[in-house]
């Protein structure tokens, strides 16, 4: 017997799709319908931010109520439905996870959960230096930090008023409560800060940080403006190479991590490129993300989502969330469409998590 999927569209109204064909098997871990095994829940916090990176979202940005977000219980709940389906893997993400109020506490709870084997958080970094230690002690293992240029003027530009001060201030502290490898990211706009790569990559000659340069992604109501923006990574990579010499292949890459890694001779670190647009890597990947208002996103460039926190406040049972989340995986698309068009609009980057 077919079953339906309801899928949320980007006019927020519930419909009932094409009739999918159910999952291959009821028990073990959740696969998509193209054998993936999808293992990497994103868990946005929050779609709150203290900063307004020009990339990321307008300046007059509006955020949601505390009551339209899942609360912890609900995360737990649906975290703890994900191990079973097989999630080894959580990343929290936001907005900026660091300004949830009793963040170490969910943290330490997330940690606890059987199967769950890694536990992550991407950061803008400017209130690490007083979490850092005690994400650490609660069960946080790996952390990236977006930090986009290495100049404080250009930093208040592109965030509109942050401080780079108080970001390596907290990627310090990162260091200091042993959150290692740090990985640094950076997304890398056309006009703001394209000309700072070569010195970011410096970074990994003495350090041993994973420099992570991303192509800008466009979604919603800035999509525009990022396709504009967009640099190739081949261009950045070349500006790399003309100046700090050859770039070497890491060996033994996962072809789940959208990072392709590299290393500058001599260096500590490493240097990856993740090439959303002109190099897409969704063949290997395994990933699914949770909105802070209980949306299951399948891919981060569809608009295509399936509505958790309703079932949840309406009473499901816990066999009931995880057969949505389940078939929710089976029909993971294949991946983007941006080659033909296809731009996501209906959330910016803050409403989804990254």
């Amino acid at each position: 017997m077919a079953v339906r999927v309801p899928l949320l569209l980007p006019d927020e109204t519930l419909l009932w799709p094409v009739d999918a064909p159910p999952p291959t098997a009821v028990t073990g871990p959740a696969v998509d319908s193209y054998g993936r095994a999808i293992n990497y829940l994103r868990i946005s916090l929050t779609d709150a931010c203290n900063l307004r990176c020009v990339y990321c979202m307008p300046e007059d940005m509006r955020f949601q109520p505390r009551s339209a977000l899942l609360t912890d219980e609900e995360i737990l709940t649906i975290a703890r439905a994900a191990a079973e389906l097989g999630t080894t893997k959580i990343r929290l993400t936001g907005g900026e996870p660091t300004i949830r109020p009793g963040l170490v506490e969910l943290v330490r709870a997330l940690a606890r959960i059987p199967g769950i084997r890694e536990l992550a958080m991407t950061t803008n970094g400017l209130l690490l230096a007083e979490l850092a230690e005690p994400l650490a002690q609660a069960g946080l293992k790996r952390l990236n930090v977006s930090i986009d240029t290495l100049d404080p003027e250009k930093f208040r530009r592109i965030t509109r008023w942050g401080d780079l001060c108080r970001v390596w201030d907290g990627i310090a502290a990162a260091e200091a409560a042993g959150l290692n490898p740090l990985k640094l990211n950076v997304v890398v706009v056309r006009g703001f800060n394209e000309d700072e790569v070569v010195p970011l990559a410096r970074l990994s000659i003495e350090r041993p940080w994973h420099i992570r340069f991303i192509e800008l992604m466009p979604l919603g109501s800035v999509a525009e403006f990022q396709q504009g923006a967009v640099v190739p990574s081949h261009e950045t990579r070349a500006r790399i190479e003309a100046e700090l010499g050859p770039l070497m292949p890491v060996p033994g890459h996962d072809l789940r991590d959208p990072a392709r890694p590299y290393r500058l001779a001599g260096a500590r670190g490493q240097i990856g490129f993740i090439d959303t647009i002109t190099d897409p890597f969704c063949a290997g990947c395994n990933r699914y993300r949770l909105t802070a208002d209980g949306k299951l996103r399948l891919c981060l460039l569809r608009d295509r989502e399936v509505d958790l926190l309703t079932p949840l406040r309406n009473g499901c049972t816990f066999e009931e969330l995880k057969a949505l989340m389940r078939l929710a995986i089976w029909n993971k698309p294949w991946g983007h469409g941006l080659p033909e068009g296809d731009v996501p609009r209906a959330r910016v980057m803050s409403q989804i998590g990254g």
